[in-house]
């Protein structure tokens, strides 16, 4: 009986201790992800740009995306402080609705990622969109926080539309290291 009650407060401290473990994991902050259809609903009363990291599931370099620059604290704070962020797999198979038109996956790869990429495709890319729903910059690759981080300030502070990129990105003086 003694044997009996020492594994269950064993199991029971084990159960205990990774809850807690959990619980810390889970409250790191992290980039607040739309689909496409809360994006565009959220950006029709609080207007901002939107966000997409277009990706494939086999994709290393999107993994390492996901698994490095998006895990950044800063490139976390800017992205939901500025934009609505949607993760957009460029092979889904599910149909999505833009602007009263309908785009599919009818072979590989999805014709909204056709259309967003403008035919180019290489993963990971991002894209922006304006708060009309206009296409306003293609980024290809991988990026790292320090190189990303220019890259949405280009966009979130609409020097795109005074400023050349090679121009603004001599001048940038960024807060990551």
């Amino acid at each position: 009986m003694k044997k009996l009650i020492a594994v269950i407060l064993v199991i029971g401290v084990a159960l205990f201790s990774s809850s807690f473990s959990q619980t810390d994991e889970t409250s790191k902050p992290q980039i607040k992800w739309f689909t496409m259809e809360q994006a565009v609903k959220a950006n029709e009363t609080a207007p901002r740009k939107i966000f997409f990291d277009v990706y494939t599931q086999w994709c290393g370099w999107c993994k390492r995306m996901d698994a490095t620059t998006f895990q950044h604290p800063q490139i976390i704070e800017y992205i939901n402080e500025n934009f609505y962020a949607v993760k957009f797999d460029a092979e889904s198979k599910k149909e999505i609705n833009v602007n009263g038109k309908k785009y599919a996956n009818p072979n590989r790869t999805h014709e909204f990622a056709l259309k967003m990429l403008q035919g180019k495709m290489s993963y990971p890319s991002f894209v922006v969109y304006d708060e009309t729903l206009n296409n306003i910059g293609i980024i290809p690759g991988f990026k790292s926080a320090k190189d990303f981080e220019p890259i949405l300030n280009y966009f979130a502070s609409n020097t795109y539309k005074t400023k050349s990129w090679e121009e603004y990105r001599t001048d940038f003086k960024g807060k990551i290291e």
